[in-house]
């Protein structure tokens, strides 16, 4: 017992308050999550959309989200992470509903295209407060029990919804609507600004910051960020046939909605177990071979999707790849962190939150033409090769990013985050992997 007590001590000791409001408004924002699970089933059952249509509403959902992403960063840079949060919020709870009540293509790709943009376009701002707030040495914990936290919302979200779903699709879009508009109360109450005040230390410092262009072009010309936002842009198309693809391959193989979901949640039930012991295993260890490992990891547990036909399989194979993504969600998080200027780390956060989004835009539609015209087959092998590219991509990178690291640690002071101990709250939306 005094032992599970100093184990718990050392995983949520010494965090900064403003992180807790943080965690807090993850969970909420994640217990109501019901749309991003059952978005593919709702277009295809309850409104009548064929695969290939399916996936262009998918698509534009994620074009939306590039869009976002990058106008999310610029704006929590230069208007501030708060107000960004509170108008991504809204804008996406005014979308649930008209996304929910459409019943026209076109009103469907506008809407699924809007809900997107105002979904995304709070990543960024997030992701920038959370490495405001919280100290360099904490944050592997910090990211580590933020995740957990999203997936324990995600886990009850996805039975929820599946049980929703049997009753009226709308109520995805209500529920979902109302735990979005609570969060955005709960940060016009709470939320203070987070930015911080920045200046280069040294003339090294100095350096690092005016030998490149500025902005969003400063963000595009870091070849060694781009490089890395690359490989995730591969592995996130990967994640994201969780939501696209593999719906549509339960149904085929008649597997209801209520089992999509049940299975579904063995992936956020995994992560609430075992998560918050993460960062003792991965803890001093080489990122890179980290992130490569859980690539293959990820790559394995999708591809053996080629040969389930049964509830049980569907289950084992969302057990592998989820181990994998336990491993890559903090490790990514925190090298991330590493690699960015603090002037400009809402920038950054929109530039890797856009992987996600060109993997959300490009991953229904290459997978719908995958599995349409090559098979089911090809499909879930393909996203077992792309495993190993980016496996060997991590190992062949590695080396570069920590050179990159290293420099930023030593060139650039960041003053004390304003407000670390205050309370304030922020929130996560969009796909599950972020």
């Amino acid at each position: 017992m005094r032992g599970a007590r100093a184990w718990l001590r050392q995983t949520t000791g010494g965090l900064p308050t403003t992180f807790w409001y943080l965690w807090t408004g993850s969970l909420i924002n994640r217990l109501g999550s019901f749309v991003v699970i059952f978005l593919a089933i709702y277009l295809t059952a309850g409104r009548g959309l064929s695969g290939a249509q399916a996936g262009l509403v998918l698509g534009a959902w994620g074009a939306g989200g590039a869009v976002g992403t990058l106008l999310g960063g610029t704006l929590a840079d230069r208007w501030g992470r708060r107000p960004t949060l509170l108008t991504g919020q809204l804008g996406a709870a005014t979308m649930l509903i008209v996304l929910g009540l459409a019943d026209r293509w076109w009103l469907l790709l506008v809407g699924a295209a809007l809900l997107g943009l105002f979904n995304e376009g709070t990543r960024p701002a997030y992701g920038a407060m959370m490495i405001d707030v919280v100290p360099a040495a904490d944050r592997l914990r910090a990211f580590s029990l933020n995740y957990w936290a999203i997936n324990l919302g995600y886990a009850f979200a996805a039975v929820l919804a599946g049980l929703a779903a049997q009753v009226d699709y709308f109520l995805l879009f209500a529920v979902n609507a109302s735990t979005t508009l609570a969060t955005a109360a709960l940060i016009f109450v709470k939320v203070g600004e987070t930015r911080p005040a920045t200046r280069p230390a040294t003339p090294l410092g100095a350096a690092v910051v005016a030998a490149r262009p500025a902005g969003l072009l400063m963000v595009f010309t870091d070849r060694v960020f781009v490089g890395f936002v690359g490989l995730n842009v591969l592995l996130a198309m990967v994640f994201m046939q969780h939501g696209a693809m593999l719906p549509i391959a339960m149904a085929d193989d008649g597997l209801s909605p209520t089992t999509f979901g049940l299975v579904m949640a063995l992936n956020g039930v995994l992560i609430v177990v075992g998560q918050l012991f993460v960062p003792r295993l991965i803890t001093g260890r080489n990122r890179s071979h980290v992130l490569a490992l859980a690539a293959v990891i990820v790559g394995v547990g999708f591809g053996l999707t080629a040969v389930a036909d049964v509830a049980w399989l569907y289950a084992v194979t969302v057990l592998i790849w989820t181990a994998g993504e336990m491993l890559n969600s903090p490790s990514n998080a925190t090298l991330i962190a590493e690699l960015t200027p603090a002037a400009l780390r809402g920038r950054y956060q929109g530039v890797f939150s856009l992987s996600w989004s060109v993997a959300a835009f490009a991953a229904p539609i290459t997978g719908g033409f995958v599995w349409q015209y090559a098979g089911n087959t090809a499909l879930w092998l393909g996203c077992a090769a792309i495993g190993g590219v980016v496996a060997v991509g991590q190992l062949i990178a590695g080396p570069a990013r920590e050179r990159r690291a290293a420099e930023l640690r030593s060139a650039a002071v960041v003053a004390p985050p304003p407000g670390s101990g205050s309370h304030r709250i922020a929130v996560v939306t969009g796909q599950k992997n972020g």
